[in-house]
């Protein structure tokens, strides 16, 4: 199996980090912007889209600082992630993700993807 590629993006948002983390951690608060629903039982969230459902394990989190999960039919290294971080100048806050893909033209698409789902999570939160 060939190796995937990481790939990391940055976005400011207009929120507090506890109330992002809510947003990132959370069934309802993933259902009010990246899956029109989401359920969970213990670390294993069922994400439901329009015509699809994938599965995830939340494998690692800190409160208001990270959220990490992995997909049921990804290999072991791959993950995704959401980091929120502060900067300590300006204050201003940032969520982080990290994702993998399988190759460039995956990244590209992804990356595009992401940018229209943050952009959703911006408008939900009014950030």
């Amino acid at each position: 199996m060939a190796e995937k590629i990481s790939y990391e993006m940055e976005f400011v948002v207009n929120s507090s980090p506890t109330m992002l983390y809510k947003y990132l951690s959370t069934p309802s608060g993933l259902s009010g912007w990246f899956a029109n629903n989401v359920n969970s039982r213990d670390n294993h969230f069922t994400f439901y889209w329009e015509r699809s459902e994938q599965s995830a394990e939340l494998i690692s989190k800190k409160k208001n600082e990270f959220v990490r999960f992995r997909w049921e039919d990804d290999d072991e290294d791959s993950f995704f992630e959401f980091k929120i971080q502060i900067d300590d100048l300006t204050k201003d806050i940032a969520l982080i993700i990290t994702d993998f893909a399988d190759d460039e033209e995956e990244v590209e698409e992804n990356k595009m993807l992401w940018e229209s789902q943050v952009n959703k999570l911006k408008g939900v939160i009014g950030g």
